[in-house]
C-alpha cells in the first residue's frame, strides 16, 4: 500500500509539493553537512600548538576527499535517475538491478581506492604542497580517512537512491545522523584522548559508519520500494553501463574541483600573496552557500522529472522543470543581490582581521558577480541528467570549469594592470557564458527528447 501511495504521489501529486517536500530535506541535508565541515576544521584548528599546522596537513587531503566522492557520486548519480525511469516505467524489477549492480560496483571501488590511495598518499600529498612540518598531519588524517572509505562510497552513493524513490527525509536523516556523531565525537577523539588529527579522522570515519549502516538497513528493509537483494548484484554490463555513462558528467564536475582548487590558489599566490589565498578560502566557503542548497533543490526534482519522462508523461516533466528552474533562479538571485549589498557582513563570519574582511569583500563582489547565472546553469545540466541524456550532460559539466574556467584563471591576467583582480573575474565570466550555452541547449532540444521518449 505505502509502496503504491510513493507511485501514486509522482503521477499525480501537486508538483510544487512534490518539490516541497523531496527538496526541502536535501537542502536541509546539504547544508548540514556544509556546517559540520566547517565545525570540524574549528576544531583541528583550535588544537593547542599545532593547529595551523595541523588545519593546513588536513586542507592538503582535499583532492584525494574530492576524487572519493566523484567516484561515489559516478555511481550513484547515474544509477539513481536510471532507477527512477524505470520505476516511472513500472519496471521495478530493472530498477531493482541497477541498484544492486550499483551497489556491488561501490564495494568494488572502495576496494582499490583505500588500496590506492593508502599506499600514494605521501607522495600525493607532497605533490599537493605538503612542507616537512604539514606532511606528517597530512598522512596522519588521510590514512584514517582512506581506511573508512568504503563507508564514505557507500553513504555517498546509495543514499541517492533513497531519495529518488522519494523518501526525501530518510536520505536527510542519513546526512543529520553522521553530522551530529561527528560533531559529538571530534572534541572527545582530539581533546579529550588526546588523538588530535588522527582522533579528527576516526571522528568522521565512525560518523560516516553510522551512516552506511543506517542507508543498507532501509533499503534492506520493509519500508523501502527498491529492495537490496543478493540476486541482483551479480555485474551486469547492459544493467550498470548505463548508470556509469549518465554519472560521468557528475564525475567530472567533482573530480575537477581538486584542479580548480590549484589554478586559483597557484595564480593567486603568485600575484597577490597570502592574503589573496586566504580570501579565495573565505570565498570557496561562502560559494558553497550557493551551490550545496542548488544541489538540494536539483535532488528533489530529479525523481519528479525522472519518474514522469518514464511514465510518457511530458506535461508533468515540463511543469517540474520550471518549477525547479524558477526555484533555483529565484534563490541564486536573491543571493547574488545581498552578496552584492552586504560583502563585508559575509567576510566576518569566517575572519576577524580586518585587513583580509576588507580585502575578501572586494574579492568577494568580483567572484560572485555572475553568480545569479548559477541557477540557469544548474537546473538545466540537472535535468539533463534526470532525462537520461548523458552526452549532452557531460558536455555541459566540462564547459564551465574544464573549458572555460580553469583556462581564463591563467589567461585573464595577461589582460589586466591588477592581475589578481582578473584572476577572480575568469570566475563571473565561465559562469555567464556557461548558464548562456546550458540554457540555450536545454530549451533547444527539450521537446525533441520529450517526444523521443513518448515513441
Amino acid at each position: 500500500m505505502k509502496t503504491q501511495t510513493k507511485t501514486t504521489n509522482m503521477e499525480t501529486g501537486s508538483i510544487p509539493r512534490l518539490l516541497a517536500q523531496l527538496a526541502i530535506p536535501a537542502v536541509v541535508a546539504q547544508v548540514i553537512n556544509l556546517l559540520y565541515n566547517i565545525v570540524d576544521r574549528i576544531y583541528i584548528g583550535h588544537i593547542p600548538g599545532i593547529g595551523a599546522a595541523a588545519l593546513t596537513g588536513v586542507g592538503l587531503f582535499t583532492p584525494i576527499l574530492m576524487l572519493l566522492n566523484a567516484f561515489a557520486m559516478l555511481v550513484g548519480s547515474g544509477g539513481a535517475p536510471r532507477a527512477a525511469i524505470a520505476m516511472g516505467k513500472k519496471d521495478n524489477d530493472l530498477a531493482e538491478k541497477i541498484l544492486g549492480n550499483c551497489f556491488t560496483l561501490l564495494v568494488g571501488l572502495a576496494v582499490v581506492l583505500t588500496i590506492v590511495f593508502y599506499v600514494s598518499a605521501p607522495t600525493l600529498l607532497r605533490l599537493f604542497g605538503a612542507s616537512d612540518v604539514t606532511l606528517t598531519y597530512a598522512t596522519d588524517y588521510a590514512r584514517i580517512y582512506i581506511l573508512g572509505s568504503f563507508f564514505v562510497l557507500i553513504v555517498l552513493g546509495m543514499n541517492t537512491f533513497i531519495t529518488t524513490q522519494g523518501f526525501a527525509k530518510i536520505s536527510m536523516m542519513t546526512t543529520i545522523i553522521g553530522a551530529v556523531i561527528n560533531i559529538i565525537l571530534d572534541p572527545i577523539f582530539i581533546f579529550a584522548l588526546g588523538m588530535g588529527v588522527k582522533g579528527a579522522a576516526l571522528a568522521t570515519v565512525l560518523s560516516q559508519t553510522v551512516g552506511a549502516v543506517w542507508i543498507l538497513r532501509f533499503l534492506t528493509g520493509k519500508k523501502t520500494i527498491l529492495r537490496l537483494k543478493r540476486s541482483n548484484m551479480h555485474l551486469d554490463p547492459k544493467v550498470f553501463g548505463p548508470c556509469l555513462a549518465l554519472g560521468i558528467s557528475t564525475f567530472v564536475m567533482l573530480s575537477t574541483e581538486s584542479l580548480l582548487s590549484i589554478s586559483f590558489t597557484s595564480s593567486l599566490s603568485r600575484f597577490g600573496g597570502d592574503v589573496a589565498v586566504g580570501a579565495m578560502t573565505i570565498i570557496t566557503s561562502i560559494s558553497q552557500l550557493v551551490t550545496l542548497p542548488l544541489q538540494g533543490i536539483c535532488q528533489g526534482g530529479q525523481p519528479i522529472i525522472s519518474y514522469n519522462f518514464g511514465a510518457n508523461k511530458p506535461d508533468r516533466v515540463k511543469k517540474a522543470f520550471f518549477t525547479q528552474f524558477c526555484t533555483c533562479v529565484i534563490y541564486t538571485t536573491a543571493f547574488w543581490l545581498v552578496v552584492m549589498i552586504f560583502p563585508k557582513a559575509f567576510a566576518t563570519i569566517f575572519t576577524s582581521d580586518k585587513e583580509l574582511v576588507t580585502y575578501s569583500a572586494w574579492a568577494l563582489r568580483i567572484y560572485m558577480a555572475g553568480i545569479f547565472s548559477l541557477g540557469f546553469q544548474v537546473s538545466c545540466q540537472q535535468s539533463f541528467m534526470a532525462l537520461g541524456q548523458a552526452k549532452v550532460s557531460l558536455l555541459l559539466a566540462c564547459l564551465r570549469k574544464i573549458v572555460l574556467l580553469i583556462p581564463l584563471i591563467f589567461i585573464l591576467p595577461n589582460f589586466f594592470d591588477n592581475k589578481v583582480f582578473a584572476v577572480f573575474l575568469a570566475e563571473p565570466v565561465s559562469d555567464i557564458i556557461a548558464a548562456a550555452v546550458t540554457t540555450i541547449t536545454f530549451f533547444t532540444l527539450f521537446n525533441s527528447i520529450l517526444k523521443k521518449e513518448k515513441r
